[in-house]
C-alpha cells in the first residue's frame, strides 16, 4: 500500500531542523534538551565595579615601590594627616617656649617666663594676654608650666614606645621563629610580667625614683609595657615563617638572623607599628593617671598628669588650672590614635581609601557605566521577551 503524498503547500516535518514538530524516540542522542531561561531581575554589577576600582587602583600604584605606596596611601589618610600637623606643633610649641632643662644644661626659649618663676599676679591670676593660661596661687604662669608639663610627658611617651617597642619586637620574633623551649621560656616571662599590675608598679618605683626626673619613670613604663605587643609580634611571625619566601631564603643558605630580621620582620612591619602607636597612646592616659595620684614625677618637676594632681582642688574655683593639662592630655592621646588608624590603612592592602580624587572621578564613572550597561541589557531581554 502506498503512502500519499503530502498536500502541496505542506512541509514534512525534519527532526534535525525543527525538533519541537515531533516527539524524540527514546534513546535518540540527537534529541534536544530544553531550558527554562530565567532572566535575573536585578543583575549583579559588584564584581565588575570592584574590577574597575582594582584596576585604577592598580595603575595608580604602578612602578612605586611598597614603601612609596604605604607613604602615599597615608598621606592621603585626612585625620591622620590632620593629627600628624597637630602633634608636631603641640611638640613644636612645647619645646621652643619653654626651652630645654635636661641634666643640669638650660636652652631658654623664647617665652619669658619660667615655669619654676614666680611673678606678681596679676588679674587674680585669671587668664589676660599677658599670661593666656592663668595664673596659680604662688604666681607663677600656667603656659610656662603646662609647656613644660607637655614636654615631661612627650619625652616619656616617645622613650617608652622606643623601649617597649625594641623589647616586644626582640621577643616575639624569637619566640615565634625558634618555637620549642625557646618559645616556651620567652612566653613565661611574658606572662610573669603580664600579671604584675603596671600602675601599683609603676606608682611604686615612680614614687621612689620620681624626684629623679621622668626619664626613669619612661624606662620603668618601657619594661614593664611590652607584653602586648611581644604576643602580637609572636602571632605574626608564626604565620609567615611557614611561608614560601622563608622557605626559598632557608634553602639559598641565609642563616637564622637575617630570615628573622630581614625577611619576616619587614612583613610585620603594619602590626609593630599600629600596635606602638596604641601603646604610645595609652602611655600618655597611663602617666597622667599615676600623675594624677601623686606617683608619678615629683616637685619641683612637673608633667601633665601631676599638674592636674596639685590643682585638682581649684576645678570649682579656677578651672583654667585644671582645664589646659587635660586639654593637652586628650589633644596627644587622639592625635596618636589617628595616627595610629592612618597607619592601619596604609599597611592594609585590602583598604580602598588610597584612590585620590581623579581615581574617584575614574571610579564613579566605571560604576555609572556599568549601571548604565546593565539596565540596558534588562531593557533589552525584557523587548526580546515580549516579542511573540
Amino acid at each position: 500500500m502506498s503512502i500519499p503524498p503530502p498536500p502541496p503547500g505542506s512541509r514534512t516535518p525534519d527532526p534535525h531542523l525543527d525538533p519541537g514538530s515531533q516527539e524524540p524516540n527514546l534513546g535518540d542522542t540527537r534529541a534536544p534538551v530544553g531550558f527554562d531561561v530565567v532572566e535575573e531581575e536585578n543583575p549583579r554589577t559588584d564584581g565588575n565595579i570592584e574590577a574597575a576600582e582594582n584596576a585604577i587602583e592598580l595603575k595608580e600604584v604602578e612602578g612605586l615601590s611598597q614603601g612609596r605606596i604605604v607613604w602615599r596611601r597615608f598621606v592621603r589618610h585626612r585625620g591622620a594627616m590632620i593629627s600628624l600637623t597637630v602633634i608636631v606643633l603641640i611638640t613644636l610649641v612645647a619645646y621652643t617656649s619653654e626651652g630645654l632643662s635636661l641634666w643640669g644644661i638650660r636652652l631658654p626659649g623664647w617665652w619669658p617666663y619660667d615655669y619654676t618663676q614666680l611673678v606678681p599676679i596679676e588679674n587674680r591670676g585669671i587668664p589676660s594676654w599677658t599670661h593666656p593660661f592663668g595664673q596659680d596661687d604662688l604666681g607663677r604662669d600656667m603656659f610656662a608650666v603646662v609647656m613644660r608639663g607637655t614636654q615631661q610627658s612627650l619625652m616619656i611617651v616617645f622613650v617608652v614606645g622606643i623601649i617597649a617597642t625594641v623589647i616586644g619586637v626582640v621577643i616575639g620574633s624569637l619566640s615565634g621563629f625558634f618555637r620549642g623551649w625557646t618559645d616556651q621560656v620567652l612566653m613565661r616571662v611574658t606572662d610573669i610580667v603580664i600579671i604584675i599590675p603596671l600602675i601599683v608598679l609603676t606608682a611604686v618605683l615612680g614614687r621612689k625614683f620620681g624626684a629623679s626626673g621622668a626619664i626613669v619613670l619612661a624606662l620603668v613604663l618601657g619594661l614593664a609595657s611590652w607584653t602586648g605587643l611581644a604576643r602580637l609580634v609572636r602571632g605574626d611571625v608564626l604565620s609567615l615563617r611557614e611561608r614560601e619566601f622563608v622557605d626559598a631564603a632557608r634553602v639559598a643558605g641565609a642563616s637564622s638572623a637575617r630570615i628573622m630580621f630581614v625577611h619576616i620582620l619587614p612583613n610585620s612591619i603594619g602590626v609593630i607599628i599600629v600596635n606602638t602607636t596604641l601603646l604610645m597612646s595609652a602611655t600618655i592616659l597611663t602617666e597622667a593617671a599615676i600623675g594624677f595620684l601623686g606617683f608619678g614625677v615629683q616637685p619641683p618637676d612637673v608633667s601633665l598628669g601631676s599638674i592636674i594632681y596639685q590643682y585638682q582642688q581649684a576645678f570649682d574655683t579656677r578651672p583654667w588650672l585644671f582645664f589646659w593639662p587635660a586639654l593637652f592630655i586628650i589633644l596627644i592621646a587622639l592625635t596618636i590614635n589617628f595616627i595610629g588608624d592612618g597607619l592601619r590603612d596604609a599597611f592594609d592592602p585590602r583598604q580602598k581609601r588610597a584612590l585620590n580624587k581623579a581615581a574617584r572621578k575614574s571610579a564613579a564613572a566605571a560604576r555609572e557605566k556599568a549601571h548604565v550597561a546593565a539596565v540596558a541589557e534588562k531593557d533589552a531581554a525584557a523587548r526580546a521577551a515580549s516579542k511573540p
